[in-house]
């Protein structure tokens, strides 16, 4: 299984990515413009790896003028249910269809390790203008809470991983140097039934490489454990995003 099929895996679960996985809250993007220094109204954005559109809404209601790179037909397609008005093209960041320096902002939400580092560093410089700016982020769940914690480890010991010490920094060990990142976590919350954190659960691209038996055998024990912790069946979802932003 090469990182490119993992990666296009999503496109078999558009709709439930669409539906279950989590948005990102408002204090991310005011991290971005502060950091840049550049307002969203009227940036011109692209936004790569778009999916189904999480991060792209968020931009536009923000007053960007985006557009969404998306490399998946399935999640371009689901892209296009809700933000039809967005455009959009196919492609992915180590080839960016777009004009040498016509962008003021790239953003990859969830997005940038799919990359070859190798390609995507230069076309993103190939793409921004003088002055313009890479925003990199990561939702990620916060594992300093006990109960994330124990999922955390069981879900670690499904896919084969080694445990290892929780590491706030470890989104930023693999960023190419010399491009002077700056970083900075974000922590938030939000509260939805037991069924959508299963269903959110599902849609990482390591369940849906795994095989359904597998996955519904894993989310039922999952639910009897979670049941205990969350009995009125409603599940308050602990993350920290890790944002890196680097000025051209």
């Amino acid at each position: 299984m090469t990182i490119t099929s993992q990666a296009r895996s999503f496109d078999t679960a558009a709709a439930a990515y669409a539906a279950n996985r989590p948005s990102y809250p408002p204090e991310l993007l005011d991290a971005v413009a502060e950091l840049t220094g550049r307002p969203w109204e009227g940036a011109r954005v692209a936004d790569v790896g778009a999916g189904t559109g999480l991060a792209t809404r968020l931009l536009r209601d923000r007053g960007a003028h985006v557009i969404a790179v998306e490399p998946g037909p399935g999640m371009a397609a689901q892209f296009r249910l809700g933000l039809p008005e967005v455009p959009l093209v196919i492609g992915d960041g180590d080839h960016l269809p777009l004009a040498s320096a016509s962008v003021d902002v790239i953003t990859y939400a969830q997005a940038w390790h799919w990359t070859d580092q190798r390609t995507s560093v230069p076309e993103a410089l190939r793409v921004l203008r003088p002055g313009g700016a890479l925003a990199l982020w990561w939702n990620d769940s916060d594992s300093t809470l006990g109960w994330i914690a124990g999922q955390d480890a069981r879900l670690r010991r499904l896919f084969g991983a080694e445990d290892s010490p929780h590491d706030p920094l470890a989104r930023f060990r693999r960023l190419p140097a010399g491009l002077g990142f700056v970083h900075r976590h974000v922590p938030w919350t939000r509260t939805v039934p037991l069924d959508t954190h299963l269903a959110n659960l599902a849609s990482y691209s390591d369940f849906l490489v795994l095989g359904k038996e597998t996955t519904e055998a894993f989310l039922a024990e999952e639910r009897e454990v979670l049941a205990e912790v969350f009995p009125d069946g409603t599940v308050e979802e602990h993350y920290v995003v890790s944002l890196a932003v680097a000025t051209r």
